[in-house]
């Protein structure tokens, strides 16, 4: 029951009742409404601040798994590609150098995966992270055009294999030295820093780290093209002629165990390890050499080498130190 107020009137010398208007009534109402609503906001800030509704916690957990789970594809996309580029490398610098035919060009291997409006669906939609959906999907798309140009790449060469058996066995393709631990490269192919000159030159070849007497096997089919003793440059060396262009080079030997003329097999021990000619210290110096052309010998240590071993190689011969020998 509302209280009915009064106040004195000294004309009267009376108690008059309180008459309250219309207008005071609505501004009242208005008063309190405004300060309940305003504690109402006051209230719900607070709360919202201090105090998460189960709706809110359980999307905000949602979106932490959400984003480790992105992260982890992120993570096995990244390994995805780099295996994808190990076996492209390897495609354009061993296979394809292997049969003779021109690698793929990178505008093809790396090209794009469509136009603007390709994820339009997904932008259109309004979600707060949209671009986290968009990069996933178009580091997909490039993998999968990869790997689509890749098998058809291996179509080709399986192509080309055919009827090559001969060619295949008198490729260099393997190490020239047992070398399982992979400790025995110790200078790649290109610019070096020369052991006598301590000058910066063109290593045409490879380096094996072995002691005198270590073995020395032909790494492919063909026939003993030359033998030569020599006090400086390459000491004592054998030539070896493959067919098909190639020629290889063993330098620095201590024995030979073949004759000029002789046919060989790949595996097949023609020599010894040594420290003969201008070398710092026993090893074996092998070069590849296709059409007159000395190239990286790295590229044909394939059947010897799986993926892992085929890397962890690639990068030991890319370290550029100090030669064993000068020439």
């Amino acid at each position: 029951m509302a209280r009915i107020k009064y106040y004195y009137d000294t004309e009267s010398c009376k108690y008059e009742r309180v008459k309250v208007s219309t207008w005071d009534i609505i501004l009242n109402a208005l008063g309190f409404l405004s300060l309940s609503v305003m504690l109402s906001v006051g209230m719900f800030i607070v709360y919202n601040k201090y105090f998460k509704s189960p709706v809110v916690a359980q999307l905000e957990k949602e979106n932490e798994e959400l984003l480790y789970y992105y992260d982890l594809l992120q993570n096995d996309m990244e390994a995805a590609s780099k295996m994808l580029s190990s076996l492209q490398e390897r495609d354009d610098n061993v296979y394809r150098v292997i049969f003779e035919a021109e690698p793929i060009p990178s505008s093809i291997r790396n090209a794009g995966v469509g136009g603007t409006d390709r994820y339009k669906e997904i932008t259109e939609k309004g979600l707060e992270r949209s671009d986290l959906l968009v990069e996933v999907y178009e580091k997909i798309g490039k993998l999968k055009k990869q790997m689509y140009i890749q098998t058809k790449s291996y179509d080709d060469l399986i192509e080309m294999a055919s009827n090559k058996d001969e060619f295949y066995a008198a490729l260099p393709a393997i190490q020239p030295v047992s070398n399982k631990e992979l400790k025995r490269l110790s200078s790649g192919f290109g610019y070096r820093t020369d052991p006598i000159l301590k000058t910066r030159k063109l290593h045409e070849g490879v380096d094996f780290s072995a002691p005198t007497g270590t073995p020395i096997y032909t790494t492919g089919d063909g026939v003993v093209k030359k033998i030569r003793t020599s006090f400086g440059g390459y000491g004592k060396q054998i030539e070896i002629d493959h067919g098909y262009g190639y020629v290889t080079k063993y330098a620095h030997m201590s024995e030979f165990n073949v004759e000029k003329g002789q046919k060989v097999k790949r595996g097949e021990c023609i020599g010894f390890v040594g420290h003969t000619g201008k070398s710092t210290a026993p090893h074996l110096h092998y070069e590849v050499i296709k059409d007159g052309k000395k190239i990286n010998p790295v590229y044909f240590f394939y059947q010897d080498l799986n993926a892992t071993e085929y890397e962890e190689i690639l990068r030991l011969a890319s370290i550029e130190n100090q030669a064993l020998g000068s020439y």
